[in-house]
This record gives C-alpha cells, sequence and structure tokens, in this order.
C-alpha cells in the first residue's frame, strides 16, 4: 500500500468513529425522562388540531418541481453568461435550445393551471 494514501485512511477511520463515539457520549451524558407530554408534537402550545402524516394536494409537488426548474435554470443560465464570448453562435443555438425546451414546460404547466393558487 502506498504511504501517500495513509492520511487518507486515517482520516476515513476518524471520521467513522467520531460521530459513534460523541453520539455515545452524548446519551450518557443527558437526562432521559420521557413523557407522554414530552413525547407530544409541539404547535405553539395548543393541542395538535390532527395528525403530522396528513395528506396534501398535488398542487404543492407541483409548485416544488417548478421551483426546481427556477433553480436549475438559473444554474445553467450563470455560466452560460460568463462564457458567453467563448462559446460563440454554438453558444447561442445551445442555449435557445434550453430556453425552448424550458418555455415548452412553462406553457404546459400553465395550461395545467399549475401556476393558479385557489
Amino acid at each position: 500500500m502506498p504511504e501517500g494514501y495513509l492520511p487518507l485512511f486515517l482520516f476515513l477511520i476518524v471520521a467513522m468513529i467520531f460521530p459513534v463515539v460523541a453520539l455515545g457520549f452524548a446519551k450518557l451524558l443527558r437526562p432521559s425522562l420521557p413523557s407522554g407530554a414530552k413525547l407530544e408534537a409541539y404547535e405553539c402550545g395548543i393541542k395538535a388540531a390532527s395528525n403530522a402524516r396528513g395528506r396534501y394536494t398535488v398542487r404543492f409537488y407541483i409548485v416544488a418541481i417548478l421551483f426546481v426548474i427556477f433553480d436549475v435554470e438559473t444554474i445553467f443560465l450563470f455560466p452560460w453568461a460568463v462564457r458567453n464570448q467563448a462559446l460563440g453562435w454554438f453558444g447561442v443555438a445551445e442555449i435557445a435550445v434550453f430556453l425552448l425546451i424550458l418555455i415548452v414546460g412553462y406553457v404546459w404547466a400553465y395550461r395545467k393551471g399549475a401556476f393558479e393558487w385557489v
């Protein structure tokens, strides 16, 4: 085994052992007196209105996916804008295809009513 990898393996071993030891030590030090009041869900000092595992409408997930699409759009547009001069017309065509696909997705979401929050 090459000597250059020894520090890496030592770091890996310490990184795997440290959380286990730290959590075990914390479990020994902390007070553990569970009761019904401590195990109950906390909602601003009042009794829980319903089960936390309730069903959500699909609209919440569609909004989350649209947020991810906006995020990914920004992630892809920034490097393109930085290297725009070096890419030339190939870069313009590349970003045009990307934006065309994105716009088709937005039109589809708009027609499905994903942008209406009612």
